[in-house]
């Protein structure tokens, strides 16, 4: 196009010259995305023996799989075509899989990004054996040895530009995306945190183990779970991380209470919240609130759902055993409208990596 080099117009010309080509840039950039509407899907080795599971745009025919209970479709190993070029990681959340996330994947998918889903280890669906804070320190390490699998992988890497990658999370994912956004953090404010709120935010405490039931045995458990965190979590030292490819950010219902807030009042990339105003996992004012109201004009909320519960950030939702713990923490509140509500989020999450990212 170098009929339209602005070194051959003057300035009124040049302005439209730059508005035509963008135009036709993106016209490019959808008509690519139309072509490559399939889901394909692939999993690639962890040095710790856990895989990361990648999703990216494919023109090849999906098939229906089933994983766990999970009835989902996509081409398995299938051919790679060109979407817009940029990476986008998932953190999941504790005890999570790749699969609570393909709903937000194939929208990203349609719009030409490329997935990956890191297998947190000792935290995932297969082995919840260390949760945590001492999770919470490895996970961004964990992304950014995605990235270089992904950067390693010719079949993928050939259509991605990787020095530009988002990171989106949920739940533990979310102080993972957090972290990203130059977010510093320590064991011991968990600890003072619970100390001083555990009645109000017991679940944030002790995750999936027990819940408080409104009776004598509640002080117990509440004294009981005081001194184990006061003994496991004395580390004062900051955790502070960054990986330069990181260029946007979007937490979901993060665990967020043990950040200092002043670490995210400027974030170090674009950052976006997501809030579920009937969290109870995560009470939003000990968490995704108190981030905003800290890094406010800087960051955004991309989308406040205040029906939803923590549970919105998982689609598909897993069938959860009646009354268990899981299915108390994670159901959807009744007001919630997920159908209407989730997908108008995948499309804002995709919206603010494009913004942010292309």
């Amino acid at each position: 196009m170098a009929w339209l080099h602005p070194a051959y117009m003057p300035p009124i010309q040049t302005f439209f010259a730059h508005v035509l080509v963008s135009l036709l840039s993106l016209l490019s950039i959808t008509t690519c995305h139309a072509k490559a509407a399939s889901l394909g899907f692939t999993q690639l080795p962890q040095s710790d023996g856990g895989v990361t599971t990648v999703f990216y745009p494919s023109s090849d025919a999906e098939a229906p799989v089933k994983m766990g209970p999970f009835e989902l479709s996509w081409a398995g190993n299938a051919n790679v075509s060109r979407g817009n070029g940029r990476l986008i990681v998932i953190s999941h959340g504790s005890g999570g899989s790749p699969w609570v996330h393909t709903d937000l994947a194939r929208v990203l998918i349609t719009r030409g990004f490329t997935v990956a889903v890191p297998q947190h280890r000792g935290d995932n669906y297969l082995d919840n054996s260390n949760p945590g804070p001492s999770s919470w320190a490895l996970r961004p390490i964990e992304v950014s040895q995605a990235i270089d699998a992904v950067s390693a992988n010719q079949k993928l890497s050939k259509f991605l530009s990787l020095d530009a990658v988002g990171i989106f999370g949920g739940s533990a994912g979310g102080h993972t995306a957090l972290s990203l956004a130059g977010g510093e953090w320590s064991p011991s404010r968990f600890r003072d945190h619970c100390q001083q709120n555990i009645e109000r935010d017991f679940s944030s405490c002790v995750g999936f183990t027990t819940l408080l039931h409104g009776n004598w045995i509640d002080s117990i458990k509440i004294w009981l779970a005081k001194r184990i965190i006061s003994w496991r979590f004395t580390d004062d030292n900051l955790q502070k991380y960054i990986d330069p490819r990181i260029k946007a950010s979007v937490a979901m219902v993060p665990f967020a209470a043990d950040f200092l807030p002043q670490s995210l009042a400027e974030p170090q990339v674009p950052l976006g919240l997501v809030v579920a105003g009937k969290d109870i996992n995560q009470v939003p004012s000990f968490h995704v609130d108190a981030i905003f109201k800290a890094c406010q004009p800087h960051c955004e909320v991309v989308m406040n759902l205040p029906e939803a519960g923590h549970g919105a950030m998982l689609s598909p939702l897993p069938p959860f055993e009646a009354n268990s713990i899981a299915s108390q923490l994670l159901s959807d509140p009744s007001a919630f409208d997920r159908a209407a509500s989730l997908p108008r989020l995948h499309e804002l999450i995709a919206d603010f990596f494009a913004r942010n990212l292309l």
